[in-house]
């Protein structure tokens, strides 16, 4: 499965590798940004603890929500 997904790597443009890796890149920055405001005790952001819990979640369940539309739209495209 891992040659595979290399395989398609390469098959890539340079415009569909660059497209992805900015893709996974904003992916690990709202799940990285999500997690911060969730356990960050000191972060500079007046918001209560409960707002802020719910606003990290709404982060991470976004950054999964654009990985799982990513893909879906390569798996697409590759057809």
């Amino acid at each position: 499965m891992l040659k595979k997904a290399l395989d398609n790597f390469q098959k890539k443009s340079l415009k569909e590798r660059f497209l992805l890796v900015i893709g996974m890149m904003f992916f690990l920055i709202y799940l990285t940004l999500g997690l911060i405001i969730i356990f960050w005790d000191e972060l500079p952001l007046s918001m209560p603890y409960n707002y802020r819990v719910v606003f990290g979640v709404i982060l991470i369940l976004y950054s999964f929500l654009r990985f799982i539309r990513f893909f879906n739209k390569e798996e697409n495209n590759n057809e």
